[in-house]
């Protein structure tokens, strides 16, 4: 098991105390007559091992990074760092998120996300990608004017992909000669999918295109139908996708349910 993993583990479980009397036999170890309690090496390992850690000696590497843990505790206190009120704040914080975590999980737990709501957003995202994929290549600049002459430059036998290189602010495809790549109508702005569509493989717009990150000029390079990933291939994703809609959708509901005063802020919503 890594040590980091092992730290996070031990962190989870930190802001909890003990007394040696109550937890004797329960002690996998003692550090100066401190017990390290047999239940927090279970912990530990059933997250490790869940996180795919095996191995004969993971009892020990925990073991031994609990008894770490518990120096270094010792030592602090003896320091009076546990009374440092940054500390104090955030081990506060620190078991909130806990807390937090273990709703959520559970909230997760108890609305799953059924095949049949992965198969219905499979069918969505398969509409808005639509039955056509587009190549395209695009020069982008600051003003309509630059735009305009790099659009006559071009009707005039100037070379695209030369153009894009040389005075493209796209960093993405400046280095390709301005290449996009294969998209869905839906995968760029309004503006830009708009233009693109309206033209004929190999045709390039006559004017200027503008969205919010300045002036295009479009060129055509092929579609064909689109190339749509199996379902097998993209259900975790879109399951996640449902999770965090449903957590958002639930938060959105207790915000709206609440009583929320910020008065720092102009508005709390």
């Amino acid at each position: 098991m890594k040590i980091n993993q092992i730290f996070l583990a031990i962190a989870a479980i930190s802001s909890l105390s003990f007394a040696p009397a109550l937890y004797a036999a329960d002690a996998a170890a003692t550090v100066n007559g401190k017990p390290i309690k047999q239940s927090w090496v279970d912990f530990i390992m059933k997250d490790a091992q869940a996180r795919g850690q095996k191995g004969d000696g993971l009892k020990n590497a925990v073991i031994n990074e609990l008894v770490g843990s518990e120096l270094a505790y010792q030592e602090a206190v003896k320091l009076g760092v546990d009374k440092n009120p940054v500390v104090a704040i955030a081990a506060e914080i620190g078991q909130r998120k806990l807390v937090v975590n273990a709703f959520l999980a559970d909230f997760m737990k108890k609305n799953p996300v059924t095949d049949a709501d992965k198969k219905a957003a499979y069918e969505q995202y398969k509409k808005e990608l639509g039955d056509k994929e587009y190549s395209a290549r695009h020069i982008l600049v600051k003003t309509e004017a630059e735009a305009t002459d790099i659009t006559a430059q071009i009707k005039n036998g100037g070379d695209f992909s030369k153009l894009a290189k040389e005075k493209s602010l796209d960093p993405g495809s400046k280095e390709t000669g301005g290449d996009l790549g294969w998209f869905s109508a839906a995968g760029m702005v309004k503006p830009f999918s708009d233009a693109a569509l309206s033209l004929k493989k190999g045709e390039t717009t006559t004017a200027p295109v503008q969205t919010q990150f300045g002036w295009h000029v479009i060129k055509l390079v092929d579609t064909r139908a689109t190339q749509v990933p199996a379902f097998d291939k993209i259900k975790d994703g879109l399951e996640r996708t449902l999770q965090q809609r449903n957590l958002e959708k639930m938060m959105l509901e207790l915000k709206a349910k609440a009583k929320i005063d910020v008065p720092s802020a102009t508005s709390a919503k």
